[in-house]
């Protein structure tokens, strides 16, 4: 028995990185799966572009996300050191006690403001 190759589907696989436009001013990026060198590239891509198509306000929703490696966070500040002199601000919702222990033991819970939920994140923006 043969198979015919171009028949097969190979399943849709999620972006590592989702960008959702919220307004005009406030874009959501979510993070799913392992948010490490492999998917950094392609959340300074979307930060960037975020940022250069007029977000102040980034919202980075790590609830997918089951790894933060040192390059994400890397990225991470790089988007608040763009967005701070624009008045803008980076959020992050981090909702797995192991991720946010990340944050905090780098000290990057004082530099991030974190979030238990999205709503929370995108209140009074």
């Amino acid at each position: 028995m043969t198979t015919d190759m171009s028949e097969m589907h190979a399943p849709q696989e999620q972006p590592a990185v989702e960008a959702i436009r919220q307004s005009s001013d406030v874009a959501v990026l979510v993070i799913h799966g392992q948010a490490d060198l492999h998917s950094a590239p392609e959340l300074r891509e979307q930060l960037h572009g975020a940022i250069d198509d007029g977000a102040f306000h980034v919202v980075v929703d790590l609830t997918d996300a089951t790894f933060v490696d040192s390059m994400t966070l890397g990225v991470l500040l790089g988007g608040v050191k763009r967005l701070r002199p624009q008045g803008g601000q980076l959020r992050v919702v981090v909702t797995q006690p192991g991720l946010r222990r990340i944050f905090e033991v780098t000290l990057l819970d004082r530099v991030f403001t974190l979030f238990p939920t999205r709503e929370a994140a995108l209140d009074r923006l």
